[in-house]
Order: structure tokens, then sequence, then C-alpha cells
């Protein structure tokens, strides 16, 4: 390749100056008036009576270089035309990345509660998925996904201090069994909004693909938090906790929630913020009225391969169409 192009760049100096002399420039002068960064379109500076050249030249440059038919015809000098083959690259500009979408497939879970749903029944909607924490021990993520597990939230932490010991082996494996995730928060009401949202960040990976970051609030009775703050500092907490998420994760959060806790703090707030709402006993509709929802947690004893015991099951609110749209838009 070397060798090519210092016998292109005689060539093409021997054309320079012949074009000097019919001209009266120099060599200098006319070299100045090309830019080796806009080499590509020298033509724009041949003198105005050049010509291009035929397309029997170009294919017998090409024949002769074994390259593509760039060279450039220099401005014929006395009824002469001499062809410089100055060989420039064209920029291979990256093919636009596209997203692919994935399989969704049927769900096959069973339930240890079944409960009849009737006509808002869960199995209607097509796209389902679990939820798991360290309860659910080592986890057969293939099998979980061909069972009907599509997407997955994984719990990572707790308050300001406490990492689900499961969650990066979880994080992990379900991505290398490419099955949609994402992970949640579940917040403790006795520490500051912002220390929690800092101990999340530092623990869970900022991932091209992976679903918006869960915050997970409801009061819990097992927790050594016993305190139960007014609804207006409530509300206050999570701004604070769901808005240094969105700025460091790009992604808008999502407010998980249960029954007894949304009616305390969360009728009518968040009315910006995708929910996903528990409701093991009655469609969302029932018991969250007037609220939009993406996500139904529809119960927390299902049974499913890949897992032993039992496993909390959510469904999508949509079809596979709106699911490979809204991961499309709510992922990066």
């Amino acid at each position: 390749m070397r060798s090519f192009g210092k016998s292109a760049i005689a060539v093409l100096c021997a054309a320079l100056l012949a074009g000097c002399s019919s001209r009266g420039m120099t060599i200098e002068q006319l070299l100045a008036d090309l830019s080796y960064e806009t080499t590509a379109s020298v033509s724009a500076h041949a003198p105005k009576h050049s010509a291009p050249a035929s397309p029997a030249q170009s294919a017998s440059s090409q024949s002769q270089t074994g390259l593509p038919p760039t060279a450039l015809a220099i401005a014929p000098v006395e009824g002469q035309v001499q062809t410089a083959a100055l060989m420039v690259p064209s920029p291979r500009r990256a093919a636009p990345r596209k997203r692919e979408k994935q399989r969704v497939y049927s769900q096959r879970f069973r339930d240890a509660k079944p409960i009849n749903f009737g006509k808002h029944a869960p199995h209607r909607l097509p796209v389902h998925g679990v939820d798991v924490s360290r309860w659910q021990g080592n986890i057969n993520w293939t099998d979980l996904r061909l069972h009907g597990a599509n997407f997955v939230y994984i719990k990572a932490t707790d308050g300001v201090d406490h990492l689900d010991p499961m969650f990066h082996k979880n994080w992990r494996e379900a991505r290398e069994a490419g099955m949609k995730h994402g992970a949640y928060h579940f917040f403790y009401w006795c520490s500051p909004a912002a220390d929690q949202a800092d101990w999340f960040i530092r623990n869970v990976p900022r991932e091209p693909g992976a679903l918006p970051p869960v915050l997970d609030v409801e009061w819990n009775h097992l927790s050594q938090c016993k305190k139960r703050p007014s609804r207006q500092q409530v509300i206050e907490k999570m701004r604070v906790f769901l808005t240094k998420l969105e700025k460091h994760y790009g992604q808008r959060p999502i407010i998980y929630t249960a029954p007894d806790f949304y009616r305390d703090n969360l009728q009518g707030e968040f009315l910006d913020y995708p929910f996903w709402l528990r409701s093991v006993a009655a469609h969302p509709s029932q018991v969250y009225p007037g609220r939009k929802w993406v996500f139904w947690q529809y119960s927390g004893s299902g049974l499913s391969g890949g897992v032993s015991g039992k496993i909390d099951l959510n469904v999508f609110n949509g079809s596979e169409r709106d699911w490979h749209n809204w991961v499309a838009h709510n992922t990066h």
C-alpha cells in the first residue's frame, strides 16, 4: 500500500506541474489551494476545462489497482488527459444500531394460592415476569425464562447499608440468560432519602438495556424502623430519592407500592411516574381506582420451573407490541 501511494503522488505532482505552467502558477501556489483533508473533492480545485474520467477509464483504473474507482482525473493540458490514481478512503459510517426484539415466552406458571380474577385475569395479558431476592436462592435463569419470565426485577438494596447478598449474582445471570432485568430498592423510613439513593447508585450498575430502577415504598411491620412519616414527609423523601436516580441513570424510576401505603400516601400523587402495583386479590382497577399502571404484581405465591419455593408473579399492562415499544422507549 505504501509504494502505491508514492507512485500516485508522483503522477499527481507531474500533472500539477503541467497545470502550473499553463496557468502561470508556481507548484507551491497550486498546492496551497489543495487541502490534504479534503482531497476527496480535489476536482473542485481543478481548472474549469477539466473533464471527468469516463466510466471506461474508471473501470480500467479499478482493474489495474484492485481498488474502487475513486481515482481523480486531472485537467487536460494541450489535449492530453493524465489520470492520477490518488486513493482517498471513504469514511465508514457505523451502521445504525438496531435493537433486537426479544422473544416473548408464554407463561407456564402455577400458583400455590390461585385467585379467580374473572374477566380481568392476568393470563389474558401476554408478557409476564417475576421479582426475586435472596429468598429464591440459586435460580436456573434459562428454565425460569422458558416458563414465561420475560422480565425480572431483582432486589438490590435496602436503606443505606444493606445489599442483597444475591444481587450481583442474580443480575449477572439474568443478563446472561437474555432476560430483561432491573433492580429495586426497599425504602427505609428511618434513613435520609439522599443517602439511600447514593447507596443504590453505588451498588447497581448503569447498564445499557437495563429496565428502569424501582423504588419500593410500603409499610413493613417486620422492619426495625417503626416510624411512619406524614404524607407530606413521605412525598418529600420519595421525590429526593427519585430525582437522584433519574439524574444518574437517565431513566424515570418506577414506583412499586401496596394497597395500604397507597391509600395513606399516594392517591393523586406522582401522576407523572409509572407505577407497579401489588394486588393479589383483585384487579388493580378495583384496588387503585383511576391509577394508571405499567406492572401488576398479581401473586406472591407463584410456582415455576427454575426456582424452588414460591416466587412473585407480575404482568405488563399491554400487548406484546406494547411491551417492545415500552422497552425501546425506557431503556438505552
